[in-house]
């Protein structure tokens, strides 16, 4: 029989030998001579512990229960009821996916008032921690906690960057009962597998538009923090919860000299792949081609033509012409311009005289860009990867996709981003591809995803 369970160093350890029914979650440490297990099997251990009669003092819960009172009413859609009730029916543990403007920070709010647990909110940004301590406050008229952006305040709700919850979880990871993970498909990257693993929380929540990841990721995720229990696409929610919208093809022609380097370029890059018998159409042949192309001379230059070939594609000089044709079409709208890197956005924004958002943009100009965006003071932004997920901008009317990964995640995050329900609102997504290039391939794979099945205009 134990005597008592601690939380030690996000693990759990116990100073005996466990009971035979609860042998499979531990390990023995010859060192400390200790039983350790993985706090994430908290839950598991109390519930296996419970079914076979065993007691033990349990010191390693640090979290409180509640007595949060909603201060604003919730009217939820049918969806998030649909989701809230799936959640609860698997043991209040899962995975739910919905689309961008579909209400997921909406459906967390209910979470946290069912289950009446210190909650620990973790996010990808400094932008969505804001966001998030702004509606939590707004419901539950409480200060709330923030981790992250030189902020180090603990309450019993509280909202962490994932990069702070990581270096945090080990020493805090007992301390709330509810976990819920925003953006959750960023969760089984090594370096932030550890928030999941590291917590007790038997309680938890994983929230995103779009699970799809290249590595197979996904199984991971489940592992940390449960199944996925309710899943909506866009097409499924266009007219009564998302904005009707349109997806708009534009095909822009290289110029002359573009044409020749391009050729150039990706005839020693696609030279180099099939001399090495290279398949580029999954992630083990990018692997692959990065391995290959660091041991020589000969692949490093076949990695710079690839570089080159890219970026000639994605920065074509005919596609400012597309992009000043789109503007001068949509002058009265908000309108989101999406590229691939920060020198391309910076070249946008000089051509044409238009603000430019980075990651490299101060925090102070940044919330002024996007406040003066939100109050239509400001009518077009050029961003590169850093509006993708999570910024809340319901009035961006217009998306210009003029370049980007071949990731379906990032392009269906991009559409998100214009899809905020306004009454009478109805969004464009306008994707300009440099013809006859490697663009096009890319651009046709996306749009094998559902959300470009449901526009009328692919």
């Amino acid at each position: 029989m134990m005597e008592t369970l601690l939380f030690s160093q996000g693990t759990l350890l116990v100073n005996q030998e466990p009971a035979p029914a609860l042998q499979s979650f531990f390990t023995f440490d010859p060192r400390t001579r200790q039983w350790r297990a993985p706090a994430h099997a908290y839950r598991d251990i109390l519930l296996t512990a419970r079914e076979a009669g065993i007691s033990f003092v349990d010191e390693a819960k640090g979290y409180e229960t509640l007595h949060l009172q909603l201060q604003t009413p919730i009217i939820p859609r049918p969806h998030q009821t649909a989701a809230l009730d799936a959640w609860y029916k698997a043991l209040q543990k899962g995975v739910v996916a919905l689309p961008t403007g579909a209400g997921k920070t909406i459906l967390a709010v209910m979470v946290i008032a069912k289950v009446q647990r210190s909650t620990l909110i973790v996010v990808p940004t400094l932008d969505l921690v804001q966001q998030w301590r702004t509606v939590l406050a707004q419901f539950f008229g409480q200060e709330i906690g923030v981790l992250g952006g030189g902020e180090r305040k603990i309450a019993p709700l509280t909202v962490a960057t994932y990069d702070t919850a990581k270096l945090m979880v080990e020493h805090i990871g007992n301390q709330f009962g509810l976990l819920i993970v925003d953006e959750c498909h960023h969760l089984p990257a090594p370096f932030y597998q550890l928030i999941g693993l590291a917590s007790i929380a038997p309680f938890r929540l994983g929230l995103s538009a779009t699970l799809e990841r290249s590595d197979g990721g996904e199984e991971r995720l489940f592992e940390l923090m449960g199944e996925l229990v309710y899943e909506a696409h866009i097409g499924d929610m266009v007219d009564h919860v998302l904005a009707p919208y349109d997806v708009v093809l534009i095909e822009v022609t290289l110029h002359e000299q573009e044409r020749a380097a391009y050729q150039q370029a990706r005839g020693l890059y696609v030279q180099f792949l099939r001399k090495n018998g290279v398949q580029m159409g999954g992630p083990e042949g990018w692997r692959r081609f990065i391995f290959l192309a660091s041991r020589n001379e000969e692949g490093r230059s076949a990695f710079k033509a690839y570089r080159e070939q890219k970026h000639i594609a994605q920065a074509a000089s005919a596609k400012l012409e597309a992009i000043w044709n789109i503007l001068s079409s949509h002058s009265t709208e908000s309108t989101l311009i999406f590229t691939d890197d920060n020198l391309t956005a910076y070249r946008i924004g000089c051509e044409l005289f238009l603000p430019v958002l980075t990651h490299k943009t101060k925090p102070q100009e940044r919330k002024n860009m996007l406040d003066a965006f939100r109050a239509g003071t400001l009518k077009v932004l050029v961003t590169s990867k850093v509006l993708n997920e999570g910024v809340d901008v319901p009035q961006a009317q217009v998306g210009v996709v003029v370049s980007g990964s071949g990731v379906i995640r990032e392009h269906v995050q991009r559409l998100g981003r214009i899809l905020r329900h306004q009454p009478g609102k109805r969004a464009v997504l306008y994707e300009v591809v440099s013809k006859d290039t490697n663009e096009q391939f890319v651009n046709q794979r996306r749009r094998q995803h559902h959300a470009y099945q449901r526009s009328p205009s692919v």
